[in-house]
């Protein structure tokens, strides 16, 4: 899958996965973000969940986009991005 197709079926996907998952997509990172995604490449999407949502709804969103862009998908929360980590993610991040 392409980094606009990617983006354009999240695009596509946010009112649904606010209201399902309590979360707001943020954008894709990584290699899919960089453009130099291979065969066995995951997308990762950054994700903001609202106050009270749940392992249920992390796990449940991975399980949901992996159906729906038919690839491995790492959903990371924004709020557990380490400090460490950040600048290499939001320096690749390509916003919805």
């Amino acid at each position: 899958m392409m980094q606009d197709q990617i983006l354009q079926t999240l695009q596509s996907l946010k009112h649904e996965v606010h209201k399902r998952y309590k979360a707001q997509l943020k954008g894709i990172f990584g290699s899919y973000a960089r453009g130099d995604a291979g065969e066995d490449s995951d997308i990762d999407i950054l994700v903001e969940f609202r106050k009270g949502a749940t392992l249920l709804d992390l796990t449940g969103l991975g399980n949901f986009l992996e159906g729906k862009l038919g690839c491995k998908v790492d959903v990371v929360s924004q709020r557990a991005v380490r400090e460490e980590l950040s600048l290499s993610i939001y320096r690749d991040m390509v916003y919805l």
